[in-house]
Parts: C-alpha cells; structure tokens; sequence
C-alpha cells in the first residue's frame, strides 16, 4: 500500500577529500585536509596553521606560539591552493614579559610593501623598566618610523619571512634600545589587506 520508496543518496559519497597546501614560501607544505562536495565550496575557506605544525625550521623562538591564517584561492585537481594572510603570537605568551614596573607600548601601522601588498602590523614594545611619558612618545615615534621603513623595504613573502624569523623584531629592538634598555619588542600580529572583486 505504501507509496515509492525514494533511494537515498548517502552524502558522504558524494565529497572528495583535498589537501589543502601552503603557498611556495613555505614549500607548499600541506596545512590539512578538506572536505567538500564541490571544489567551489573550498574557495576563500580560512585554514590556521602553527609555525610548529608546519614545520618551520629555524623560525623563532615564539614559533610554538605563533598561527598563520591562510585562504584557500584556488583548486587544482585535489590540491586546494592557498595565500598567506598574516600571523598572531599568542596574547598569554606576550603576557609574560609585561611585567610589572616595566612600560608598554602598543602600536598599529598600516604600510604598503615593495611590491605594493598592503599591510598592518599590530607592535607590542616593552622596556626594561618604568620610563617617562617623554620617552614612551620618543620610542613610539622610533617605533613607527622603523616599522613603515622596514615594510617599505621588502616584497611582502620576504617581509613575512624575517617576522616570522625574528629578524624585523629585532631590527626594531636594535633601534629602540638607543633610546632606553628594552626587554621585548614583538610584531604581534599582521593582516594582509584583502580586495574582493
């Protein structure tokens, strides 16, 4: 008496699996594995990364403490492309070098890069000990003078290299310690600036 039965159709059988990979600055490492019924259905899905679990060798010391966000920009076959768009240091790793009786300082740069990527870098400057209202506006007008310098120097793989490397903090560690003893200088995190058509 009952009506047609309606076959289903089993969801999982319908999605592929893709590796999602890195871009070339980082040798196009897989980041993970995704799921998807239609490749499209990837396109500007964001992928987290450690430092750590990408296996970067030679990365700072906050390499454990350190994300990269990636968008996936392309499929090819079951290769999900991706772009670099940006990094954050864990907030409870900067935690513990603001100590007390030490001065922070907190900045944000907007800049474009060489080859014309705009970029903002969120700083984190800490000094040895307690300074005068003088000083933190001379090492916060140092600070900014060498972050725009520095992101103006580099094409934007090779600025994201020497952040995650340590070479652009200590570059401005350099700098700001003519002024005063420093303890840490850190680009806490970066964003890359997206244009969506």
């Amino acid at each position: 008496m009952g009506g047609k039965k309606v076959k289903s159709v089993d969801k999982w059988k319908t999605k592929k699996w893709y590796n999602v990979t890195a871009p070339a600055l980082f040798d196009s490492r897989m980041l993970c594995e995704a799921v998807a019924s239609d490749p499209k259905k990837l396109i500007n899905r964001i992928v987290r990364s450690s430092l750590m679990e990408l296996g970067v060798s030679g990365a700072s010391q906050t390499a454990m403490f350190t994300t990269l966000r990636f968008r996936v920009t392309d499929v090819n076959g079951s290769e999900a492309r991706t772009k670099l768009l940006g990094h954050e240091i864990a907030p409870s790793f900067l935690k513990t070098f603001a100590r007390r009786g030490k001065s922070l300082i907190h900045e944000v740069v907007d800049e474009k890069t060489k080859d014309g990527e705009e970029i903002r870098f969120k700083l984190i400057a800490v000094t040895g000990a307690g300074v005068s209202q003088n000083t933190r506006r001379n090492l916060r007008s140092l600070l900014v003078q060498e972050t725009r310098k520095g992101i103006q120097e580099k094409a934007f793989d090779e600025l994201v290299q020497d952040v995650i490397y340590g070479k652009f903090s200590s570059r401005l560690f350099g700098q700001l310690k003519t002024i005063t003893k420093m303890r840490r200088v850190e680009v806490r995190k970066s964003e890359r600036k997206e244009i969506f058509k």
